[in-house]
């Protein structure tokens, strides 16, 4: 069984690092393994599922947003049916890779390790992309996203696969390179994360649902996506607020530092991987 309070911890954990270039399904896999879960089935579906919490937290701040997108889909709203359209376009590379590979990037990647790599390597990418000055440039505004942008975005979106890089990264910088304006980026990386994370939320639960909910019953679960929502809406206001004034440069600095922490960790065999 996983206590109240540990589900209290991991749902935080998912809300506030889903949304922030951090990768959420790392510090899941380092926040199990210093609360002494082990990895397992059960463990590895609850750090999936517990984005219900930051799905709904992006629904309700976006909600004008995603209404748009619905009236747009039965033909009641032409620019919302034209960002629906390069949500889905946005959603497919990852979604076919997913499917192909679930089980392989599960056994080989979600481990400390590969994490380490991952954290070290995205928060030198996104050191090198501040200095450049590329998060801080001027750029277009979500209406101007192409399907060929949303195609460039979506096959970003698929390195995330690699627990440590993280979605929320891979989706802002590639958007920052197709010419969206940081605000634009960032809003289409949380529209987009609505289908990702729905669909693999949802897979997830259909493949392991029940061997997560015998393990850690429903009360673990329920804690867990409240704490989610709760954080992830604080944490995505405060990102909206920060990346306007700020560039990514923070989120660098604190991957490479806690790389290194982690690492250190692992050789002296502080934690385990």
């Amino acid at each position: 069984m996983m206590s109240w309070w540990e589900a209290l911890v991991l749902g935080a954990v998912e809300g506030v690092t889903e949304y922030l270039p951090v990768s959420s399904t790392a510090h899941l896999i380092l926040a199990q393994r210093a609360l002494g879960i082990p990895a397992s089935e059960e463990a590895n579906a609850f750090a999936i599922c517990v984005q219900l919490g930051a799905i709904a937290a992006v629904l309700g701040v976006f909600f004008p947003r995603v209404r748009s997108m619905a009236r747009g889909i039965i033909g009641r709203d032409p620019d919302g049916r034209a960002l629906a359209i390069n949500v889905i376009v946005g959603f497919l590379p990852a979604g076919v890779l997913g499917l192909l590979f679930n089980k392989t990037i599960e056994r080989v990647l979600f481990g400390l390790y590969p994490v380490v790599a991952a954290w070290f390597v995205g928060g030198v990418f996104i050191l090198a992309l501040h200095r450049s000055g590329r998060d801080r440039r001027p750029g277009r505004a979500l209406a101007a996203l192409t399907v060929r942008d949303a195609v460039i975005i979506g096959l970003a979106q698929s390195l995330a696969m690699w627990p440590g890089t993280s979605r929320s990264l891979a989706t802002l910088v590639a958007g920052l390179l197709v010419g969206l304006s940081i605000e634009a980026a960032l809003e289409y990386s949380f529209l987009l994360g609505l289908v990702t994370l729905g669909s693999a939320t949802g897979y997830k639960l259909f493949k392991s649902g029940g061997v997560m909910l015998h393990a850690y019953g429903p009360v673990s679960l329920a804690v867990g996506f409240v704490a989610a929502t709760v954080s992830a809406v604080l944490a995505v206001r405060w990102m909206l607020a920060w990346l306007r004034g700020h560039g990514l440069q923070v989120f660098g600095v604190y991957r490479v530092l806690l790389a290194l922490v982690v690492a250190a960790l692992l050789a002296t065999g502080t934690l385990r991987p």
